[in-house]
């Protein structure tokens, strides 16, 4: 097993990483900007030392990582995810330094990054992708006109974009110009690559992704799937598993179909092929694929009982994995709610001071948190505050279970200046009658606003 690794993150995942870290007995050393030294990941890690710069680029800073790993003599990086997680040049840094990547290799990187041309992997690899263009198309006009072919509605999505950004939905041709210069202009400031392609848009349409495990030995297995469609703004804020909408006989396609997507860009450690499902006709269709771990893993481990940092951590030691995947079974169902520091209403950033945290606690229960009382929550990143897991016999029983849970979860800052958070928006999907059925899709959120 590695024996020293830098946790290349913050927040929640930073001590997710080290808490399985720490119990393999392996040494961990955070960095932190110059905003998040009271956090606790900083002082829960053996080592940790400060980045210098801003902190909106701190985290960023690659050279100045891969010094304080050198001086720090960690022998492994984990990126977590975001930041500096799907930097192909940064893995390649990391292991011509000497040093295990935690992750995939950057070529897997690179091929799934760039959306048109894993667009055209898949396709050779037998997984069903939407309508669209194959290439990256020049211009508004060549853009109305692919959209045409395809037909209205469509979205146009940025070639080296992820996350729900870089996207928007165009619904007629009239529309389509403006977008388009939104879109390039977007994708050119946030990912330095201002590139788009067409797709075509459905409606109603659920988005369902399947946990894949690229091991050492060069297989990859399949962790059953995740539902990721209550979203907003095209990012996902409650995820359970299994699906409602999924059968085992649709389970069985959409596995293999990952592991295809997996295969044919020579995947290892831990990574997520996401889909879109259209409920109505069971087809499905690639999305993207997140080269790396997804924030809402938690749920797979809960139902599959498996730690997903350990085995990532075996996978970059070149060990074999410390379970049994041909005998892992699911067991019961698992809901994620993410909480963040942002306006329940109209969901725009809240961050402030936190002046009480009381996390709930009982069976089933789990909260993943990267703050605590007496932390102030800065807007210099992602507004993610914690992750509240629940774990059920049923869905009835997890739904339940999550209910009283975010019921008992307090954040609270003072009247002004504080935090502000989602809880109650979180309360509103649970109890709301389409959720708790079962047969709802990526418009809900729309819905119950």
């Amino acid at each position: 097993m590695i024996e020293s690794l830098l946790v290349a993150n913050r927040g929640e995942i930073a001590r997710r990483v080290i808490r399985t870290a720490r119990a393999l007995g392996v040494r961990t050393v955070a960095v932190y900007s110059s905003v998040d030294g009271d956090l606790p990941f900083v002082h829960e890690a053996d080592k940790a030392v400060p980045l210098d710069g801003a902190p909106q680029a701190a985290y960023r800073d690659a050279a100045q990582i891969l010094t304080i790993a050198a001086d720090a003599g960690a022998a492994a990086i984990h990126p977590g995810y975001g930041f500096l997680s799907e930097n192909a040049d940064f893995a390649r840094q990391v292991e011509a330094a000497g040093l295990a990547w935690v992750g995939p290799p950057a070529a897997a990187i690179e091929a799934m990054g760039d959306k048109v041309a894993a667009r055209a992997r898949m396709v050779a690899a037998g997984v069903p992708v939407a309508p669209g263009s194959t290439d990256a198309v020049a211009g508004a006009r060549a853009c109305a006109a692919e959209a045409a072919r395809v037909g209205y509605p469509v979205m146009i999505k940025a070639a080296a974009g992820g996350g729900g950004m870089g996207m928007a939905v165009v619904h007629a041709p009239d529309q389509l110009a403006a977008e388009f210069e939104r879109v390039t202009a977007f994708a050119g400031r946030l990912f330095g690559d201002d590139r788009v392609f067409v797709e075509r848009y459905f409606p109603r349409v659920r988005h369902v992704e399947v946990q894949v495990l690229g091991l050492a030995s060069g297989r990859v297995v399949a962790l059953g799937e995740r539902d990721c469609s209550v979203q907003r703004r095209n990012q996902k804020v409650v995820e359970e598993t299994p699906s409602p909408a999924v059968d085992d006989g649709l389970r069985e396609r959409m596995c293999r179909a990952a592991v295809r997507a997996a295969e044919a860009v020579g995947y290892r450690n831990a990574g997520t092929v996401e889909f879109l499902l259209d409920p109505a006709s069971g087809e499905f269709f690639f999305l993207e694929m997140n080269t790396r771990l997804q924030v809402e893993h938690p749920i797979t481990e809960a139902v599959y009982g498996v730690d997903l940092v350990a085995e990532q951590l075996r996978v970059a030691a070149g060990l074999p994995p410390g379970i049994d995947v041909d005998a892992v079974r699911r067991d019961g169902h698992a809901i994620e709610l993410r909480i963040n520091a942002e306006d329940p209403q109209r969901f725009l950033p809240k961050p402030g001071l936190i002046e009480s945290w009381v996390e709930p606690a009982g069976a089933g229960v789990r909260v993943d948190a990267g703050y605590a009382a007496g932390n102030t929550v800065t807007p210099a990143y992602d507004s993610l505050l914690a992750k509240l897991v629940v774990h059920g016999a049923d869905r009835e029983q997890a739904l339940g279970r999550a209910r009283e849970a975010v019921a008992a979860f307090q954040i609270t800052g003072p009247q002004r200046g504080g935090v502000k958070t989602n809880l109650p928006f979180l309360a509103e999907v649970l109890d709301s009658a389409e959720f708790a059925s079962g047969d709802y899709d990526t418009a809900i959120v729309t819905r119950l606003r």
